[in-house]
């Protein structure tokens, strides 16, 4: 698989499509770009050339934590990788952490985005106290108590160096102190910012983003409705669909969202379609 340097870090990447618009999916998560490639690919089939890739201490990719803000450097990797490619502006999609990168990628850099494709936005105190756990609190526990050798026991960097085993070096070489000043500022810069109705970014700088935009709610605990209808009354230029409308008591809606992900190309697609015809 293809892979770019960009802003000192190994990207790892995949075009799917040979030509057509370019639209970016990221999943959300950590997950790397396997994470959505059947949606981007029903899109790449429809007429559209799809970037996806591992970000950042993501998948097969590099490590590096610099900065205050995970998503936000997330946002400047996927930029400098667009431009790397020659494929700005794209249409931009993401879900979950993909969606708070994607809307900092256009709250920062508008000239770089066609038009927003959100879906299963985070928000609400429940989705903020787990993420701080799974994004950052663990991972500080683990080197806590027992070092980098802990943090590459974890289940998420475990697989990371499985997927290249240069990372477990780095890890190694950055040692414990350093990791942990690490995740304590990127928790920092994630708490800062939780509490908004969409996570990760204040309502007005939503308001302040007049790109084109299709919100698509989520349905579970992580991804309640209530984040994703905020996201539409802020973007004063968004229009908002739903694809799965029975909540589910779970964190994260994995089974109902890959059974649904036809019907979310589908609307993608649409939308696509009607910004092209602009």
């Amino acid at each position: 698989m293809p892979v770019k340097t960009i802003r000192g870090v190994d990207i790892v990447y995949e075009v799917l499509g040979d030509s057509g618009p370019w639209v970016t999916v990221t999943p959300g998560g950590r997950r790397g770009l396997i994470g959505e490639k059947t949606l981007a690919t029903y899109i790449a089939d429809a007429g559209f050339r799809v970037l996806i890739h591992d970000r950042r201490n993501m998948g097969a990719s590099g490590i590096a934590f610099p900065g205050t803000n995970e998503s936000l450097e997330q946002a400047e990797d996927l930029l400098a990788l667009l431009k790397e490619l020659g494929a700005g502006p794209a249409y931009i999609a993401g879900s979950s952490s993909g969606a708070r990168m994607s809307i900092l990628l256009a709250q920062y850099h508008p000239d770089a985005v066609k038009a927003l494709l959100l879906w299963r936005v985070t928000g609400g105190p429940y989705a903020a106290q787990r993420l701080a756990y799974n994004y950052y609190e663990q991972y500080i526990a683990a080197v806590t108590t027992g070092g980098i050798d802990a943090v590459l026991a974890t289940d998420h960097f475990a697989a990371m160096v499985k997927a290249n085993p240069a990372n477990g070096e780095t890890l190694r070489q950055m040692g414990a102190e350093k990791f942990l000043e690490a995740m304590q500022r990127w928790l920092g810069g994630f708490r800062a910012d939780c509490d908004f109705p969409v996570a990760g970014i204040s309502p007005e700088n939503l308001r302040n983003i007049a790109l084109p935009a299709i919100v698509i709610p989520g349905n579970d605990k992580v991804h309640p409705p209530a984040p994703g209808q905020a996201a539409h009354r802020m973007l004063p230029n968004s229009i908002y669909d739903e694809v799965l409308t029975q909540q589910v008591d779970a964190d994260v809606d994995f089974a109902g969202w890959e059974k649904a992900t036809g019907t979310l190309a589908a609307r993608f697609i649409d939308f696509l379609r009607s910004q092209e015809k602009r």
